[in-house]
């Protein structure tokens, strides 16, 4: 029998796909937490990845709760950095970063039975970042969602 950690414990991922203006390179882009991601987290991590890249972003993002505040409070300076597109609501087969997830906990950590939040949260950054510059497996989450790059 496996012992079980307290299972209201729990980690939180942002992350982002990113493709570059000349559709040659992916990237995976992430940050990890202990909370619940809220619409503040999202904002600090779209300026984050927008002074990482240094260029203007599109974002695309479902119709979550948070991602429609984070959209509203990122919206409200008018950035000329940023254009926002809405997936369909629903419709988590239409984006790349899902295929991501779907990997990490399918491939990666399907079997991983872990001590505590601590170790799996090393897992999942583990998982992530060997996603990171894997361009073949990045083109392939495009391709499972049918967007052409």
């Amino acid at each position: 029998m496996q012992h079980a950690w307290n299972r209201h414990d729990r980690l939180s991922v942002v992350s982002a796909v990113a493709v570059s203006p000349a559709r040659r390179h992916l990237g995976l882009y992430f940050r990890v937490q202990r909370e619940n991601v809220c619409a503040d987290d999202l904002v600090a991590f779209v300026r984050q990845l927008h002074r990482h890249v240094g260029r203007p972003i599109t974002l695309v993002w479902d119709r979550s709760g948070p991602h429609r505040r984070a959209a509203k409070l990122l919206l409200e300076d008018q950035p000329k950095w940023l254009h926002l597109e809405w997936l369909p609501p629903y419709a988590p087969d239409l984006n790349p970063t899902e295929q991501c997830w779907n990997h990490s906990k399918n491939v990666d950590l399907g079997n991983l039975l872990a001590n505590d939040t601590e170790e799996l949260s090393d897992a999942v950054r583990n998982s992530l970042a060997k996603q990171r510059n894997n361009q073949p497996l990045l083109r392939s989450f495009f391709q499972t969602a049918k967007i052409t790059l």
